[in-house]
């Protein structure tokens, strides 16, 4: 992608910086939130919160490195990026 999403998340399911996003959407992940683990729903809020504010909800076993998106992905980009991840099944 141009805005380099590519570079920490795989979509075939590979495990790089980040989580890969193949067959993520509707799936449950365990997070670690205000310093507390619990398992939260990959679904359209999920993925915005974790453009807007990567480190709020931190999947467990990967590293807080992710920038914020605020200011760089628009709300119509955060769409078709949520669109995007849902399609990779």
């Amino acid at each position: 992608s141009t805005k380099g999403c590519s570079a920490c998340h795989s979509i075939d399911g590979s495990r790089i910086i980040g989580p890969s996003w193949k067959g993520i959407y509707g799936s449950r992940v365990r997070v670690v939130t205000n310093g507390k683990e619990r398992e939260v729903a990959v679904d359209d809020e999920y993925i915005k919160r974790s453009e807007l504010d990567p480190n709020y909800d931190m999947v467990v076993g990967y590293p807080a490195v992710m920038p914020s998106q605020k200011g760089i992905l628009t709300e119509a980009e955060i769409t078709a990026l949520t669109e995007y991840i849902k399609s990779l099944k």
